[in-house]
């Protein structure tokens, strides 16, 4: 079996080295200016974290030879590249039979559209596979187990990737056929994330860190069960379990970038100095537009965008956050 990885960032390589035992042949492609010798030649990454692939694994810039004969294509491209990686695989010959799995988590910013929406756009008859969860890919390089979540609306290939995928004791996966909520929730969550880094910078405590996961995880249910997703799926792997993951953890690049907010750096030094897609940047725009067009609130997600995208300072952000209106807990569902 052949193994196809587009994308060599961070997780794409993780993936591809995660995944090297369970495919005959893997290749990882990018674009030319993302290629070096390191990786080319030496199959070895040193930044943002180290991996060292296979010597099997081969790395090109040529998409049409990258894709002839996959059986699985992985797409691990920052979402804004998500369409025209698209357009190019549709170029390239991209076969319908298969399976494309999407494993980038955001909205796509001018449309609002989740990525299995901006895929179908380009390529309407693709099997179309989202795979999220907890999936810190520091842990995943130094073997440390967990699980994720394979959707997709046809359960057969849902069924395929999670066989061909799974890695024993290391890698879990579980099948599920509620797209939008799978795709929310790995999203949404990423917002959320960087409020909880501006939290622990701020050392605002465990009980305000018990809120922000409590009330963000209302936000995110209350919006995606607008999109038609099935509320259940939000408190599954691709929810709560990474929501719980990515908030805990200063490995998570969103948290990062809310703990260097709260200490009053600006976002452009901010993801200069870390190096790497921070994917609830530009997400957070992207929920709020969604939730101002659905007329869902969205108090924290509101903040954080605020955080990023205004001079208003940390205090400032926690005061609009606990003085707001007063109200009863409502159900999320």
């Amino acid at each position: 079996m052949k193994l196809t990885v587009l994308g060599p960032g961070c997780w794409g390589l993780t993936l591809a080295w995660l995944l090297n035992d369970n495919f005959d042949d893997i290749v990882v492609w990018g674009r030319e200016c993302d290629l070096n010798d390191e990786l080319v030649i030496n199959k070895h990454c040193s930044k943002p974290l180290e991996v060292q692939l296979d010597s099997k694994v081969e790395i090109t810039s040529d998409l049409k030879k990258a894709i002839s004969g996959a059986d699985i294509i992985l797409s691990v491209v920052a979402t804004s590249g998500v369409r025209s990686v698209c357009e190019q695989l549709k170029a390239a010959g991209i076969k319908t039979e298969q399976p494309l799995v999407n494993a980038s988590k955001g909205l796509e910013l001018n449309t609002l559209m989740r990525m299995s929406e901006v895929i179908k756009d380009v390529l309407p008859e693709q099997k179309i596979v989202i795979l999220s969860g907890p999936t810190l890919a520091k842990e995943v390089l130094t073997g440390k187990p967990t699980a994720a979540c394979v959707a997709c609306e046809d359960i057969e290939t849902a069924e395929f990737v999670q066989k061909a995928c799974n890695v024993p004791n290391r890698f879990r996966l579980y099948t599920n056929t509620d797209v939008i909520g799978v795709e929310l929730g790995g999203s949404l969550k990423n917002v959320i994330a960087i409020a909880s880094g501006f939290a622990h910078t701020m050392e605002l405590g465990d009980n305000c860190m018990g809120t922000l996961l409590t009330r963000g995880m209302a936000e995110i249910v209350r919006l995606s069960v607008k999109l038609g997703a099935n509320p259940s799926t939000l408190y599954g792997l691709s929810g709560m379990g990474d929501l719980i993951a990515t908030c805990s953890s200063p490995m998570s690049r969103n948290y990062t970038v809310g703990a260097m907010l709260g200490k009053g750096k600006k976002i452009n030094d901010i993801l200069n100095e870390l190096g790497s897609v921070a994917e609830g940047v530009k997400t957070s725009k992207a929920v709020c537009d969604l939730a101002e067009k659905l007329g869902v609130e969205v108090p924290v997600s509101n903040a954080i965008y605020e955080a990023v995208y205004t001079d208003i300072t940390p205090e400032q952000v926690l005061s609009k956050l606990m003085n707001r209106k007063l109200k009863k807990e409502e159900s999320y569902v």
